[in-house]
């Protein structure tokens, strides 16, 4: 066999080379794609990873990447229907936010279960569970898969999803002009009407408030979904840079949702109990 292919070292090497260049090749056409046609390079990519890894399941019958994919496509896809509607409802900006806000989170769970199963695995840890290293190892790059390949996708779809909404909104543009005038005690992202200002949060019932450093007010969970789920770090209505650090000082936004809504109820309840007593 060695005889057979003596020689064949120099073409072997010249094939090595091929490769390499093609790749080096393929990524610097990708980066200039992405660079200067943005919208065509997130549509493509997009489409490919929607349709590619099902076609390849549908192929080897792996159903349960199959049945996966469908209820995060029906989901995702009535979720991205409402935010492409208009005119836009005002509760569709808390939808979009909370349902990518909920598959970042089961994303990066995925990923960090995976990642300590594939750790816990070279470490021989299985051994103690008398469980095979295969088994461990392919539930570990199993749940990093899933978690990567989801992560990915709802990231793509959340910034498409916010682009529409702020379109059908009427603030934002992508010149960074207004398309129209702030009215006073409007929140832009929604188009809601404020309740309360940001000096008084602390009369809240179910939202406060926040404002940037332009002075521009928006409901708190708005201006979170603008900057978490669709990756904008701009003021939505005159594009002034937003410090995540400063906005963002608790990085678990439904734990002070929850909060906020247990102080309103137990609002609710002294009052009524005290207009019970007297």
């Amino acid at each position: 066999m060695h005889e057979k292919h003596r020689g064949h070292e120099a073409m072997h090497a010249e094939m090595v080379l091929i490769l390499i260049l093609s790749i080096f090749v393929a990524q610097v056409a990708l980066v200039q794609w992405k660079k200067l046609h943005f919208r065509s390079y997130q549509l493509a990519t997009l489409v490919a990873m929607m349709l590619i890894p099902v076609g390849i399941s549908l192929s080897h019958q792996w159903w349960r990447f199959i049945i996966s994919w469908l209820i995060f496509s029906l989901i995702t896809g009535f979720v991205t229907f409402r935010a492409t509607r208009q005119p836009l409802d005002g509760s569709t900006p808390r939808l979009v936010y909370k349902w990518f806000y909920l598959l970042y989170k089961i994303s990066y769970g995925l990923g960090i279960v995976g990642y300590i199963a594939v750790m816990l695995t070279l470490l021989g840890m299985n051994v103690l569970f008398r469980a095979k290293p295969t088994t461990w190892m392919d539930f570990g790059f199993l749940c990093l898969y899933y978690g990567l390949y989801y992560g990915v996708v709802s990231r793509d779809l959340a910034e498409i999803c916010t682009d529409k909404m702020a379109a059908k909104v009427g603030y934002y543009t992508t010149t960074g002009l207004p398309a129209r005038h702030l009215e006073a005690g409007i929140c832009s992202v929604c188009g809601n009407q404020l309740l309360v200002s940001p000096q008084n949060n602390d009369e809240a019932i179910i939202e406060q408030t926040f404002q940037l450093g332009c002075g521009h007010v928006f409901h708190e969970f708005c201006i979170r979904g603008w900057c978490i789920v669709g990756k904008k770090q701009t003021c939505p209505y005159c594009r002034e840079k937003v410090d995540l650090k400063r906005m963002f000082k608790n990085p678990y936004p439904f734990c002070l949702y929850l909060e906020t809504c247990f102080k309103a109820k137990r609002k609710v309840f002294f009052v009524s109990f005290e207009g019970w007593n007297n």
